[in-house]
């Protein structure tokens, strides 16, 4: 699907191959076709059922979305200022950055370095990832800032231990308070940093895109997992409502929408599915994104196509050894996204990664067959993941937003892009862009656009805000206000650290 206005459609040069292809494989298309495609009628009723489900993770009685509120108080106004550090840990680098927010709206300065993280550390102790963490802040400061004397620069730290890859295994981390361990390991070294606030890339990404441009309502990951993050009224928030905030005041949720669904009442699984659930590590947990997910879309592939192999009627791989295919896991999301982009008429590349990854030799009806499995996979991911967006614009009832998008899926998924607009163009039943024009890039009235770096910048602007409000006198949810504000520019009331909110 075109998403740059109208222009001849791109001849499908691929369509008259099919008519080569046996009859038992044609028939394996059509099923597959079948159970992977998912109509606009489908679409709608999974929004609907979505829109209940972040509701019913706001109640107080809660539900399978976890709907976390995160204590960040509305959208920033583009016109902070000030000096922020924010500290990103990955799976294999921490990655320190150095924000400037000048006096022009919406605009900021970044310096940045990566540490390695050694792999001792990852099955080490807490204390000992601390204090790596602390050399590395105090190395950070000292080349960017030798012989200064500096105030405790804020510091917003995204700490996201599910993006943990595998490999760690640290005594003293999952389901612990960090903060205190973390300060006091700065404080040993002398180190002129506040931890202001601990975020959540989703909502990291949230904020940064909406400082760069106000349009922006939503933030979201569609990579190896999924999550997406939008500002919430306290009205809607039953959950909160002992706290008697003012119901018009905004706090960012992080949805944690990955569990969407997980008494499988709506979301379309197949058989493939079911068992991708039954030999996870979690059975019956984040059944929406383990539907949609890069983790997970090349062993969907994966099991597709060994049930193909191991059905008589059908004949796929004949005499061939699939022992490398039947390995869990062995194909991730960009062997699809490879699959998806192979130029070629014949699809050699298809057919040279077949042949040097898994030592298959592919015929070309079933190249035809493995090309179009591929597009049906992406396709329901893109399609899927387009009802969470769908649901919270409906809840919000927002007519037109801008949606600020980051992960491998979203940034380097052939057509995700694309397919994701015109699954919301079906769910949302637009006929016309915005101001009457054409639908299509720039014109449609909710688009899907790739984020601001909300680990970094994103983390930033959370300290920012915190410290902002920590000065107005707002400190819900903040666990030591004057502790935050000691030694930071901000404790000076004169100060200009942190611009106040214009109206």
């Amino acid at each position: 699907m075109s998403t740059s206005g109208p222009q001849p459609r791109r001849k499908q040069s691929r369509k008259g191959s099919m008519a080569d292809i046996p009859k038992d494989l044609l028939q394996e298309i059509k099923r597959l076709e079948d159970l992977f495609t998912v109509d606009t009628a489908k679409l709608k009723a999974i929004v609907e059922h979505f829109i209940s489900e972040l509701a019913k993770g706001l109640s107080v009685e809660g539900g399978s979305i976890p709907m976390n509120p995160t204590w960040c108080m509305g959208f920033p106004t583009g016109n902070e200022t000030g000096t922020f550090l924010a500290l990103d840990m990955g799976g294999t680098n921490l990655r320190v950055c150095e924000i400037n927010l000048p006096e022009e709206k919406g605009e900021f300065d970044i310096i940045q370095s990566k540490y390695r993280l050694p792999e001792d550390l990852k099955t080490g102790t807490a204390d000992e990832l601390w204090a790596y963490i602390a050399d590395c802040l105090q190395q950070f400061i000292e080349y960017h800032h030798e012989g200064e004397k500096l105030d405790k620069l804020p510091l917003g730290f995204t700490f996201s231990y599910p993006r943990w890859t595998k490999g760690f295994d640290i005594e003293g981390v999952e389901g612990k308070d960090v903060v205190p361990p973390f300060e006091a390991a700065l404080e040993e070294r002398g180190v002129p940093i506040k931890l202001t606030a601990l975020i959540n890339d989703t909502t990291g990404t949230l904020i940064a895109s909406s400082y760069t441009d106000s349009e922006m309502k939503i933030g979201c990951i569609f990579g190896t997992g999924c999550n997406a993050a939008y500002m919430e009224h306290f009205s809607e928030i039953p959950k909160l409502a002992h706290m008697k905030v003012d119901p018009n005041q905004e706090i960012a949720i992080n949805c944690e929408w990955g569990a969407f669904d997980n008494e499988h009442k709506i979301l379309p699984r197949t058989q493939y599915d079911v068992i991708i659930d039954k030999d996870s590590p979690r059975p019956g947990q984040q059944s929406f994104e383990k539907m949609i997910a890069g983790l997970y879309l090349g062993e969907l592939f994966r099991l597709v196509l060994v049930d193909l192999h191991e059905q008589p009627h059908v004949k796929i791989f004949e005499g061939q050894d699939v022992a490398a295919l039947k390995k869990p896991y062995s194909l991730d999301a960009s062997f699809l996204s490879d699959v998806e982009s192979d130029p070629f008429e014949n699809l050699q590349e298809t057919h040279d990664t077949f042949h040097t990854k898994l030592n298959i030799k592919c015929t070309k009806p079933e190249l035809e067959l493995i090309r179009r499995l591929a597009e049906l996979i992406g396709t329901r991911s893109a399609r899927l993941s387009a009802c969470g967006v769908a649901a919270i614009c409906k809840k919000k009832g927002y007519k037109t937003a801008h949606v600020g998008a980051d992960g491998s899926v979203f940034n380097k998924y052939p057509h995700f892009k694309a397919r994701g607009a015109q699954a919301l163009k079906e769910i949302l039943d637009w006929d016309k862009g915005r101001d009457g024009k054409p639908l299509g890039r720039g014109h449609d009235p909710v688009e899907i656009l790739p984020a601001e770096d909300g680990s970094g910048v994103g983390a930033a602007l959370i300290a920012a805000l915190t410290l902002k409000r920590v000065q107005e006198g707002n400190v819900m949810g903040i666990r030591d206000p004057e502790g935050m504000l000691r030694g930071t520019k901000a404790s000076d009331s004169k100060s200009k650290q942190v611009a106040p909110e214009t109206k």
